[in-house]
């Protein structure tokens, strides 16, 4: 692989990265029901909106979820995945296997986003908890509200013990489970995870 071509595959697996994240979370932060109002949210929204308002006549809402966003990602990852397989060089496989690579992709965003929150929502925690402070960073809200609806259910089965939350242990072993059940039942080889973004 030449420079030209490696720095155009780091550069748009990058950019197109950050706006699949983009268009993951706004799409996780309607199911949280998290604070529309929050400075993040609005960025997120803003950066957003002008790809997402085209396809939501054709995909309408349902019960306060944009499911157009949730479609926008999957067309991203499509669009990703044959550009960076034509970047490297390799063989196009068939549509069957792209859109199968593009939802694998889309899945393994989602379980990175809450897995990195949850890290963020620790780190933050014991920074707060030392600092003194009591007035939390607008994104580190937002971080909670988008973890909790995964937190709650596993903290109502283990709940906290001596001042000690296990649930982000139980939620961090599930998802890698869940990332060894999706790489091994679609067979995801190391080549075939450099052109699916959020692997």
């Amino acid at each position: 692989m030449g420079v030209f071509t490696s720095s155009a595959t780091m550069l748009l697996s990058a950019v197109g990265g950050l706006f699949l994240f983009a268009v993951l979370l706004r799409f996780l932060l309607q199911i949280a029901k998290a604070d529309f109002y929050n400075p993040v949210s609005q960025a997120v929204i803003k950066v957003t909106d002008p790809v997402v308002k085209i396809l939501r006549p054709i995909v309408p809402g349902y019960k306060g979820l944009d499911f157009s966003t949730l479609l926008l990602a999957l067309i991203l990852e499509i669009v990703l995945i044959v550009v960076l397989i034509i970047l490297h060089g390799f063989q196009m496989p068939g549509i069957g296997s792209i859109i199968t690579w593009a939802v694998v992709g889309v899945i393994s965003f989602i379980i990175n986003i809450y897995y990195w929150a949850i890290i963020a929502s620790i780190v933050m925690s014991f920074v707060m908890m030392f600092s003194g402070t009591m007035s939390p960073h607008p994104a580190l809200r937002l971080i909670w509200q988008l973890t909790e609806p995964v937190m709650a259910p596993v903290r109502k089965v283990i709940p906290p013990m001596g001042g000690m939350d296990f649930s982000p242990i139980v939620i961090f072993i599930a998802i890698q489970l869940i990332r060894n059940i999706l790489y091994q039942s679609f067979n995801i080889t190391g080549s075939i995870a450099l052109v699916i973004i959020g692997i």
